[in-house]
């Protein structure tokens, strides 16, 4: 299992920071994403750009301060975490995810590939909040 923590700042209000994460209708900014299907209040899925499909269901909204999902597909399964904190000049978010690979001998490239995702992630979001 690996485990990636990112804290990151914002210069908006965790309002907007907040809608832009949770808005699953509006994803065009996620680069990584060719859509999201929403299945219904928890659950939906999110379909790659090459066409690889992983499956959500949030475990824990309260809005403007926490969001937690788990996630699975055919490699792996996890959890992400997100801590919205407002803050002077902007907003705080941390980001936890753990992973665990579902097969051995994807163990040792977990971990790189969950910081690349998760930089990939923030620095989309960074872009998206200050365009």
């Amino acid at each position: 299992m690996a485990t990636s923590r990112l804290k990151v700042h914002f210069p908006c209000p965790v309002e907007q920071v907040w809608n832009t994460v949770t808005d699953l209708t509006h994803t065009a900014w996620r680069s990584d994403l060719a859509r999201v299907e929403v299945l219904d209040e928890t659950h939906f899925v999110e379909h790659t750009q090459s066409g690889y499909a992983t499956e959500f269901t949030v475990t824990s909204c309260e809005p403007f301060h926490f969001l937690a999902f788990t996630m699975e597909n055919g490699n792996m399964s996890g959890a992400w975490e997100g801590v919205f904190q407002a803050a002077e000049g902007g907003t705080w978010l941390t980001c936890t995810e753990t992973v665990r690979a579902k097969r051995w001998w994807m163990g040792p490239f977990v971990p790189g590939y969950l910081k690349r995702q998760q930089k990939r992630y923030l620095d989309d979001l960074r872009k998206e909040l200050l365009k």
